[in-house]
């Protein structure tokens, strides 16, 4: 019986130390509690049994410390080995660290700088258009107070209007236009009373002398039938006397009267200066000829300011038109027909911006004032017809297209009024036709003559176009740069960031926006400007990749680079100016492309064994490239030797990298020896 105790003693304890091995330690008393409530002395063999299970535990820690202790003993060696590299490292992260705050806090510092001279670049173009709108209006009304201190009060009348009907209305908003127009009725009264005063005083003045100019006039009226009837007795008395005509001619007689008298006499005009006593008159119209050439030189330098004035007050911006009268006002003045914009609805706009017209409308009036001068030269209609063409040529071909080549190069000249002055050229170079027919009705002489003069505006907006469409190309490379020169990588990042730049997103819907205004030009205009702008923009990427400043750049930065290169392919497979063939517009990018590829794919045994063949994968990637890419990569692998001294993978991209560079040494060399 006691024997079948002991054993069931000795079972229960068993449980029981299992129980305390395996059992949370908050649930243990309940388990000691059963010791004590068993046999008497139960706890006494219990703990013996605790005892041996003690020791045997001892003995298997003790065998499992053995067996560990010489690799942690190698584990304790080399970390003492590592220690003194800890420490070196400790020293340059620390050093690294303080460098990177001092560099980090100039960089914040022009980064805050940058900023605020954006937001002051900003402001200053916001003031200067708003000067723009305001300064015609403030020299209009000082042109204003000018004309009323010089009492000439029809001109002021005429300004008056001007201010109150179009420029006025521009800039309402602003208190100063608001005194202006409350101004003007006063002034406009001023003028009313002054004049009506000066009428009075001019027609007391007039009832006082009016004997005096009667008998003055009488006079003079009496003098001149003497003077005629002398001059007829004299004709009357030379009739068989052949008379010395023009240029030493002889003109021919008809009933005992030159022709050119009688000519004359029949058409009511003056006759050319005879000799009507026997002088000859050549070096009069030799005089007359360079008195032409100075009075059409005072024409032209007239004109040019008259074209320089219609340019600043151009708004560059297509006309609105609101009904059929306003839409008639504009063609009366410019021959303007578009069957496509004929079909619209009012409201609608014209293509071409104010200037046109105006400046069709002071062609005309040119050639009406050197047609009044030549005129009075008393010759032929084909001579006249002639001198029109030849003073219209200089004033399209010197005064016009200098006017035009100042307004492209002027710094408020951005790339929407560029591309407004394109299509105003173009609209002025096919009214040049309706000019030929002008000067054809006013001097009745056919443009089928062999000795017609034609006229060179064709020429002249030619040049003045292609001179703008370089001046687009130009702006438009320069605001790329902005956008780049606000690009801020971190070359040294662990991993992209997922999503592209925000300057480059900027860049790319500026260049969307801008382009969508761009399909308005005519003929290549707008598919050379987007590709010269892509292949700026990738040419702009590729040179901030291989800067010489920029020493380390990892692959992270390569990743979030890649990122920024698949937007703009993105933009350029989009068709942002329709007319391109086919990945045109991408190939722009194609250097890129395959460099970014070959850094990414990591690709350095299909390069290096394609390299030279026409079907390589590669192709565009210059191995003088690839290698001072590689060497940048190569600078930041540098900076992780401690701890991929001990990663098998890091060690074995070391060496791959250093074979890859070895490698393209040699191909460089080689290109220079053939070279």
């Amino acid at each position: 019986m006691a024997e079948s105790e002991s054993l069931e003693t000795i079972t229960e304890h068993e449980r029981i130390l299992q129980e305390i091995e395996s059992t949370d330690t908050a649930c243990v008393g309940p388990t000691l509690r059963s010791v004590y409530d068993d046999q008497p002395n139960a706890h006494k063999r219990f703990m013996e049994k605790l005892d041996a299970r003690i020791r045997n535990h001892d003995r298997e820690i003790e065998k499992m410390c053995n067996f560990h202790h010489q690799g942690f003993v190698d584990a304790i060696t080399e970390l003492l080995k590592v220690r003194a590299d800890a420490e070196k490292l400790m020293g340059q992260v620390s050093d690294t660290n303080r460098r990177l705050q001092d560099a980090g806090r100039e960089v914040t510092a022009q980064t805050e700088e940058v900023i605020r001279c954006r937001i002051q670049q900003r402001n200053m173009a916001t003031t200067v258009e708003k000067l723009q709108l305001c300064i015609p209006v403030l020299e209009m009304y000082s042109k204003l107070k000018e004309q009323l201190e010089s009492k000439r009060y029809y001109s002021a009348l005429k300004t008056m209007e001007q201010l109150q009907n179009i420029y006025i209305p521009r800039v309402s908003q602003y208190r100063f236009c608001q005194i202006m127009a409350e101004t003007l009725p006063k002034l406009r009264e001023e003028i009313k009373e002054i004049s009506m005063s000066d009428l009075k005083d001019f027609l007391e003045s007039i009832r006082k002398h009016s004997d005096k100019i009667g008998e003055t006039a009488m006079r003079q009226a009496q003098q001149h039938r003497t003077f005629n009837s002398a001059v007829q007795k004299q004709v009357t008395l030379s009739c068989a006397k052949p008379l010395y005509g023009l240029n030493g001619r002889t003109p021919l007689h008809h009933n005992g009267l030159s022709t050119e008298h009688h000519r004359a006499q029949n058409k009511h005009e003056a006759p050319y200066f005879s000799p009507g006593y026997g002088f000859p008159v050549n070096r009069l119209f030799e005089l007359l000829f360079e008195v032409r050439d100075q009075y059409n030189e005072t024409l032209l330098k007239k004109w040019a300011l008259v074209f320089r004035d219609i340019f600043e007050q151009d708004n560059y911006s297509p006309i609105p038109v609101e009904n059929e009268e306003e839409y008639k006002a504009v063609i009366s003045r410019f021959p303007f027909h578009d069957a496509e914009i004929e079909k619209q609805q009012f409201p609608k706009k014209l293509p071409m911006s104010q200037s046109v017209p105006q400046i069709y409308s002071q062609v005309k009036e040119f050639i009406y004032a050197s047609l009044k001068f030549s005129e009075s030269l008393h010759r032929s209609s084909t001579e006249i017809d002639d001198m029109l063409r030849k003073s219209t040529n200089l004033l399209l071909t010197r005064t016009l297209s200098s006017c035009l080549q100042n307004l492209i190069k002027k710094p408020h000249i951005g790339l929407t009024e560029l591309v407004q002055i394109i299509i105003n050229t173009t609209h002025l170079e096919h009214a040049c036709k309706y000019l030929e027919d002008f000067i054809t009705n006013i001097t009745n002489v056919s443009p089928e003559t062999v000795h017609t003069t034609r006229l060179y505006g064709l020429s002249t907006f030619k040049d003045a176009r292609h001179a703008a469409e370089g001046e687009i190309y130009t702006k438009l490379n320069q605001k790329i740069d902005e956008f780049i020169q606000l690009a801020d990588y971190e070359w040294g990042m662990a991993e992209s960031d997922g999503r592209a730049s925000g300057y480059l997103m900027d860049l790319i819907n500026f260049l969307r926006s801008t382009f969508q205004v761009f399909t308005h030009l005519p003929g290549k205009v707008a598919q050379t400007a987007c590709m010269s702008a892509c292949k700026h923009l990738a040419t702009s990427l590729m040179q901030m990749l291989l800067d010489t400043e920029l020493k380390q750049i990892s692959m992270g930065a390569i990743q979030q680079f890649n990122l920024d290169v698949i937007q703009c392919e993105l933009f350029a497979s989009s068709e942002p100016v329709p007319g391109f063939q086919g990945d045109t517009l991408q190939l722009a990018f194609i250097d890129l492309r395959q460099l970014l590829d070959l850094f990414m794919v990591w690709d350095w045994s299909t390069y290096l064994a394609d390299y030279g063949q026409p079907t390589s994968k590669y192709l565009r990637v210059n191995p003088s490239t690839a290698l001072a890419l590689l060497e940048k990569m190569k600078d930041t692998s540098k900076k992780n030797i401690i701890f991929s001294q001990f990663r098998k993978n890091d060690r074995d991209k070391q060496k791959l990298i250093e074979t890859v560079v070895k490698q393209l040494r040699s191909l460089v060399n080689g290109m220079s020896q053939h070279s």
